[in-house]
């Protein structure tokens, strides 16, 4: 049997079943955080949903106010003065018919599409591509719009988007464990007022039914509910 080092024997040793404050999480996921490497903190929301349901969908866009600390590369579908703006708000790659026979090649190393209005039939094409990714532009998520210069600043700037996997859970990065605390705290609250504000119309019963915290290499943490409003 395999040696346990030090750090995984104070993981073993963790109460699973304590629930945390947020302060009291980060300190933890601190106390067992590397020194290698700026491990991504990460937070999970059980819900009380069945996505399979389209009236139980969770979805949205919010804007980290302390950013995600990663970087974000946007790619763009504008043309003329449009893809000039994006070109000029920091998008990775921007194009149309070019940027569409690119990506049908494979090449999708990006975290967000965006696509003006009338690109929209060119986009359309990539459906099977950009679809399983979570890639396809959507006007509900702002990511097909007129205005791609702000959609740009927004991706670079900390928006994220939350999704509800097909086990009714939702797991986003709240930035990093560099990050002051006071800056993991207001994102764990922007994302969490979010998906509380997102709460569809089929959902029934407790909606928030689980919380936790955790890091690349740390431990899965309980959060206190009540660290949730509207939960």
């Amino acid at each position: 049997m395999a040696k346990l080092s030090k750090k995984q024997k104070q993981v073993a040793e963790l109460d699973r079943e304590k629930f945390y404050s947020v302060d009291d999480a980060i300190k933890t996921l601190r106390d067992f955080g590397s020194k290698k490497f700026d491990e991504t903190v990460e937070l999970a929301i059980n819900l009380g949903v069945d996505p399979r349901h389209a009236d139980q969908m969770v979805r949205g866009m919010v804007s980290l106010p302390s950013g995600t600390g990663k970087e974000v590369k946007v790619a763009v579908f504008a043309k003329g003065e449009n893809a000039e703006k994006a070109t000029a708000a920091g998008a990775d790659k921007v194009g149309a018919e070019d940027l569409m026979e690119d990506m049908q090649a494979g090449n999708l190393d990006y975290d967000r599409v965006i696509a003006t209005p009338d690109m929209m039939g060119v986009v359309g094409r990539l459906g099977k591509v950009l679809g399983p990714k979570g890639l396809m532009p959507n006007p509900k998520l702002g990511t097909v719009t007129p205005n791609v210069e702000q959609a740009v600043k927004d991706a670079k700037g900390g928006q994220v988007e939350f999704r509800v996997e097909k086990m009714g859970i939702i797991h986003t990065g709240i930035g990093k464990l560099s990050f002051k605390d006071e800056d993991l705290k207001a994102n764990f609250k922007a994302l969490t007022d979010a998906v509380v504000k997102a709460k569809p119309s089929g959902a029934k019963g407790r909606y928030v039914k689980k919380v936790s915290l955790t890091s690349s290499m740390g431990p899965g943490l309980k959060v206190d509910l009540a660290e949730v409003e509207g939960a």
